[in-house]
C-alpha cells in the first residue's frame, strides 16, 4: 500500500463496480487502452465513460481515476493537476454552524487544533471555510452538510501538499483532529442540554 492510502481499486471492489456498472476494474481498463486513455487528460476519460459509456458521473471519475492510478498517470494521493491532497471526514452531534465555529473562531479552534497555524481565508455559517495552513504553503477547504438540525458531516479537504509522505501524514492527523473536534463539541452539546 501507498504511504497515501489505498488505490481506489482497494476500496471499490470489482464486483460492485460490475453492479452498478456492468463491468468490472479489467473490462473498464481494456475498453479504456483500446481507446487510447493513456493519451488524454482526467476530464476528456471522465468525459468520454459518461458520454460514449453512458456512465454516472460518480462512477465515471472513480473509473478514470482508478484507470490513471493503474496505468502510472497519477499515484494515491495526487490530484489529476498533480498536487498532493488527502481528505477526511467526521459527522458531529453539533449544528452546523457550531462546527463553522470551531473553525472560524481562533479560541475555540486551539481547543481542538492545538498545532499548526490556520489562517481563515472565508467562511460561510453552517456552510463551509477556507484557509491557509502553515503561511499558505498549503490550503484547507471545509464543507459542511447539514443532518438535522444537531447534527453534521464534516468533510475538509488538505490540498497542496508536497508529496505522499506529507498525505500519510496528513490523514492521520486530520483523522485524529476531527475526533477531538467531535469530542469537544458534543460534550459541549451535553453540558447544554444536560
Amino acid at each position: 500500500m501507498s504511504p497515501a492510502g489505498r488505490k481506489i481499486t482497494e476500496k471499490l471492489s470489482d464486483t460492485a463496480l460490475a453492479a452498478a456498472t456492468g463491468k468490472g476494474w479489467a473490462d473498464w481498463f481494456a475498453l479504456l487502452d483500446a481507446w487510447g486513455a493513456t493519451e488524454r487528460g482526467h476530464t476528456e476519460i471522465a468525459r468520454h465513460l459518461a458520454e460514449a459509456e453512458g456512465v454516472s458521473g460518480w462512477h465515471a471519475q472513480s473509473i478514470t481515476v482508478g484507470y490513471e492510478q493503474e496505468r502510472g498517470m497519477r499515484a494515491v494521493g495526487q490530484s489529476s493537476t498533480g498536487d498532493w491532497q488527502v481528505s477526511a471526514s467526521k459527522t458531529v452531534n453539533a449544528p452546523a454552524a457550531r462546527c463553522t465555529a470551531a473553525f472560524a473562531d481562533g479560541e475555540l479552534r486551539r481547543r481542538w487544533l492545538p498545532e499548526g497555524e490556520l489562517e481563515v481565508r472565508t467562511h460561510r455559517p453552517g456552510t463551509s471555510v477556507t484557509a491557509d495552513w502553515d503561511g499558505g504553503t498549503s490550503r484547507i477547504e471545509v464543507y459542511l452538510t447539514p443532518r438535522g438540525d444537531a447534527k453534521t458531516r464534516i468533510g475538509l479537504g488538505h490540498t497542496k501538499l508536497p508529496d505522499a509522505d506529507a498525505v500519510a501524514a496528513y490523514k492521520d492527523f486530520w483523522r485524529e483532529r476531527l475526533a477531538g473536534l467531535k469530542t469537544l463539541l458534543e460534550s459541549e452539546e451535553q453540558s447544554s442540554t444536560g
